[in-house]
């Protein structure tokens, strides 16, 4: 592996995987593979592989496959996959790879995942993703935390991506963002609890005007758009990035009353989902129509409780 190996693999082809991989072609990198258990799959191998195919990098058949002689091995699949995820690439990376963990995950789970894969010889950095991605792509904020961070900033410079160095101790860049996702996701649960409930009272209009007041430098509106829209989109994988927060609020041994709180609304929100899949392609400006969708299942399982 030569010094000038610019060679990048992504584990994960969900919204991190897709829009990095075709971004960093875009960027000028000629040599961009990826994989996802879900190219296994009847169902979804034929979509995703297009999607890849689209994107113009290549399509390993598995994750050692895609890592083979890579410099940098991303990793960006659900929180609940990140440490099998590592584990097994502490069986088949090698030194002088870098594994970089971009998974929501808590500190402790963090450090797990580096000792996995610091057995294989290659490095581990920690990478917290400080924003949405949707908005950014690889220009989103993301703080590095390892030993070869440094390195994974050289190898991608010039791809346009927001690298900061933080600290090599890992699992402070994981506390960083961990807790930051406490304050931000709470915000999407307080909007969408708050003006369902007041939807329902038929008052939401009198307590955007109040906020408005109290909070003038704040367009509720687009706020209240937008931190719903949030939970109708990636309800599931939210809710199980804030489990990883309320496990980061129980290791420094303080109890999660309120990261376990904003995960089971969240949780609440995905299966209401669940049940009318349209509400992800929902536009944030027409809120109120999904609050009343939401509503009605509210409604339905009061209904269905009572009944029982």
């Amino acid at each position: 592996m030569t010094d000038g190996n610019r060679k990048i693999a992504i584990i994960g082809f969900g919204e991190v995987g897709a829009r990095f991989s075709k971004e960093f072609v875009a960027s000028g990198l000629k040599d961009v593979t990826v994989y996802d258990i879900l190219f296994d799959r009847d169902a979804t191998r034929h979509p995703l592989a297009q999607a890849a195919r689209s994107n113009g990098v290549s399509i390993a058949g598995s994750a050692a496959e895609a890592a083979r002689d890579a410099r940098i091995v991303f990793s960006a699949v659900t929180a609940a996959s990140a440490y099998d995820v590592a584990a097994q690439a502490g069986g088949y990376l090698r030194p002088g790879q870098i594994f970089v963990d971009l998974n929501s995950v808590s500190p402790a789970t963090k450090r797990k995942d580096a000792a996995a894969v610091e057995q294989s010889g290659a490095d581990y950095v920690e990478a917290a993703v400080m924003s949405p991605i949707k908005p950014y792509g690889i220009k989103v904020p993301i703080t590095l935390g390892g030993k070869a961070s440094a390195e994974v900033k050289r190898v991608m410079d010039g791809t346009g991506m927001k690298l900061t160095l933080g600290d090599n101790e890992i699992g402070r860049a994981s506390a960083l963002k961990m807790c930051r996702s406490v304050m931000v996701k709470g915000f999407e649960a307080l909007a969408t609890e708050c003006l369902l409930a007041a939807r329902l009272y038929g008052v939401e209009e009198g307590v955007l005007e109040s906020l408005q007041r109290s909070y003038p430098g704040m367009n509720w509106e687009d706020f209240a758009g937008y931190k719903i829209g949030r939970l109708l989109e990636h309800g599931r994988r939210r809710a199980a990035e804030m489990r990883e927060s309320a496990d980061t609020v129980a290791e420094i041994g303080m109890t999660p009353l309120m990261a376990s709180a904003i995960a089971e609304r969240i949780d609440w929100v995905a299966d209401a989902v669940d049940q009318r899949p349209a509400l992800r392609e929902a536009p944030d400006a027409e809120w109120r129509n999904s609050l009343d969708q939401l509503a009605e299942i509210h409604r339905l399982d009061r209904l269905g409780s009572t009944e029982r």
